[in-house]
């Protein structure tokens, strides 16, 4: 079989990195013979898989079994998947079966991509699997070398004034600073546990091997209430439905932050801290205003601090 790959992996790697990302996507097709020759690999019936950044090929491994073969160029995001993978051993994440750190190319079992958690209809079902595996994650020591949250924290706040300055609503450059206030009380503790950073319904896929495991992650050592996020953020429109988005969030907040044995109002604050990251993010990006939902959600951590 043909190894294509998509256009819009294609296009996404040309946004971010211009010609240097078209000539690394062209170049997939010899990455992935290179590794199907030596580690034994035959690429298996079924859809390639992709994101923003990797290409996901399912493969048949030299003994039978089913494996997934994940291209992606090495990143501070990516840097840790490998070692994060390791430590977690497919104790709620999916299993690391081979890697090449050089390359960032890694073997990966094979989950069942056809059934994201995002397709569980209800969603305190879903959202009640995926705070049983975070715990499961979060139970780890983050093991040396890992991204540390203190210094991402650190780096946020030494953001902020250039930011504030980019947002013309009073109200917005308040909730900046409100943010980068809360972190500084937390940037001392910042936490040592192993951190997915983004485990949303669509980054926990059904296996044989459990009935649901955790892939995708961008590995760091920190406090668990900054992995809340996602799953505060994901599937919004249940959170509308409620008729009251500040209400619908806590539930959910309140829901992982009992199952988890959190603290809440540190939770809350490190929550808080994933709203100023997207909102820096966001500047960056060329926005003027902060996100609605974000609001939403960081007004409901008002009553949990």
């Amino acid at each position: 079989m043909k190894i294509k790959v998509p256009e819009a992996l294609t296009e996404s790697h040309v946004k971010m990195d211009g010609e240097k990302g078209r000539a690394w996507s062209a170049g997939l097709p010899a990455l992935a013979e290179r590794y199907l020759e030596e580690w034994a690999l035959r690429l298996d019936e079924g859809r390639p898989m992709h994101g923003v950044v990797s290409l996901v090929l399912p493969v048949v491994r030299e003994d039978g079994t089913r494996a997934a073969l994940k291209l992606q160029p090495v990143t501070d995001e990516n840097a840790t998947e490998a070692p994060g993978l390791r430590t977690w051993a497919g104790k709620g994440s999916v299993l690391l079966l081979d890697e090449d750190p050089e390359t960032g190319t890694l073997l990966l079992e094979r989950l069942d991509s056809a059934r994201p958690l995002s397709a569980v209809p209800d969603d305190v079902e879903a959202l009640t699997i995926l705070t049983e595996l975070l715990g499961r994650l979060t139970a780890f020591p983050a093991p040396p070398g890992m991204r540390r949250l203190g210094d991402i924290a650190k780096d946020m706040l030494a953001d902020v004034d250039k930011a504030v300055t980019a947002l013309p609503r009073e109200g917005d450059r308040h909730w900046l600073r409100w943010c980068a206030d809360t972190v500084a009380e937390l940037v001392g503790e910042p936490g040592d546990r192993l951190l997915h950073w983004d485990l949303h319904y669509d980054n926990v896929l059904a296996a044989e091997r459990e009935p649901w495991l955790a892939i995708d992650p961008k590995p760091l050592a920190g406090d668990p209430g900054f992995d809340l996020w996602p799953a505060l953020d994901n599937r919004w429109e249940a959170v509308v439905a409620t008729g009251d988005p500040v209400r619908g969030v806590l539930r959910r907040f309140d829901l992982m932050v009992d199952a988890l044995g959190l603290d809440p109002a540190r939770a809350a604050g490190w929550t808080l801290g994933r709203l100023l990251q997207n909102a820096l993010w966001d500047v960056e990006d060329g926005e003027t205003e902060l996100n609605e939902t974000g609001l939403v959600i960081g007004e409901a951590m008002r009553h949990r601090q």
